[in-house]
């Protein structure tokens, strides 16, 4: 790429902003001067950026027309507050909160449904999907040539750094408080999360269903372009630090041919197939990686039109920053 952008990151003191801003620089990022963002409460700090310390400033008082592309990975209000004020000031924007609805910033994700960028005009405002509507996407795209998909069921186990560097230090504090035969005491979690799974993410409505459920159904949906496939999601709490694991079970017109499926996921982009005789997990493999990792892909036991599929990613890294920081390359290599 030889155009280079100034680039601002939102959120840059957290758990995706700062593995955000460490990607920019691991991928050597088209940006000339990288402006670093956050709430009035995290101003002053400083992170390493190519061989300098870049201060962190307050967004409340940053002026977007300064540059051309910004991150929001800061939290849904956040965003809300500042994407307008951004937009009216002719910049770009990746949004990883999912605060925009899907009119305004579609979700993106590039190894499935690039092309999308086509349709639309600057200053472009897009979404980076959830970490596990991300990662599942990567897999099921290259699949849809060969299956024609009635339904998707999905148990996603999300590790507590979905909920920031809160859920990180909560399980740290909880595994160290039980280890050490101390009582317990709930604080972010509202039960014991160590040793133990949670059966939701978040607060359920009147429906049963939480926030990141519904998230996770409504982006796999536009991402893949089936607006009538039908998703049954299950988000559970895993005590887990980095990693999402997925179990995935796929309702499919027709008979499966298994061969042909996994010669497909052999060949897609941002996808790692296991052997047979082996399965990946999210702190074994996926974490720290740049690829989903797919294990025991296999035929329904009493429906040959089933497919299940194994999933492990790293939640912050491959399914938020990285996928932010791709969607990036791309407007600026072939938009802005």
């Amino acid at each position: 790429m030889s155009k280079s952008f100034d680039i601002a990151v939102i959120g840059a003191t957290g758990t995706v902003g700062a593995t955000l801003v460490q990607l920019l620089e691991e991928r050597d990022f088209p940006l000339a001067n990288l402006h670093l963002l956050a709430s009035s409460e995290s101003a002053g700090q400083s992170l390493p950026f190519r061989g300098k310390n870049v201060r962190v400033r307050t967004v409340e008082e940053f002026d977007f027309s300064q540059v051309r592309l910004a991150f929001f990975a800061a939290s849904e209000q956040v965003t809300r507050v500042h994407a307008p004020r951004a937009q009216a000031a002719g910049c770009s924007l990746i949004d990883l909160s999912g605060a925009l609805p899907v009119s305004q910033a579609p979700r993106v994700v590039p190894e499935a449904n690039a092309q999308i960028l086509k349709t639309l005009q600057a200053p472009y405002q897009l979404t980076s999907p959830s970490a596990s509507a991300a990662a599942l996407a990567v897999v099921l795209a290259p699949l849809q040539a060969l299956l024609t998909l009635r339904r998707v069921g999905v148990t996603a186990c999300l590790a507590v750094s979905s909920q920031g560097r809160e859920g990180v230090a909560d399980l740290a504090r909880q595994t160290t408080e039980l280890l050490n035969m101390r009582p317990l005491e709930t604080r972010f979690f509202d039960r014991q999360i160590a040793f133990n799974l949670l059966a939701q993410v978040g607060q359920a409505d009147e429906s049963g269903y939480t926030v990141v459920e519904r998230r996770l159904s409504t982006e796999l949906k536009q991402v893949l372009a089936l607006p009538e496939l039908k998703v049954a999601a299950t988000c559970v709490q895993a005590p887990v630090f980095f990693g999402d694991s997925l179990s995935v079970s796929l309702e499919c017109a027709a008979e499966v041919d298994l061969a042909a499926v996994r010669a497909a996921l052999e060949g897609a982009p941002g996808v790692e197939l296991v052997e047979a005789d082996d399965y990946p997990t999210a702190v074994g493999d996926a974490v720290g990686q740049d690829v989903v990792y797919v294990g025991r892909v296999r035929a329904g036991l009493d429906d040959a039109a089933e497919l299940n599929l194994w999933i492990a990613s790293d939640n912050v890294r491959k399914g938020a920053a990285l996928n932010a920081a791709q969607l990036g390359e791309l407007l600026i290599k072939h938009y802005l």
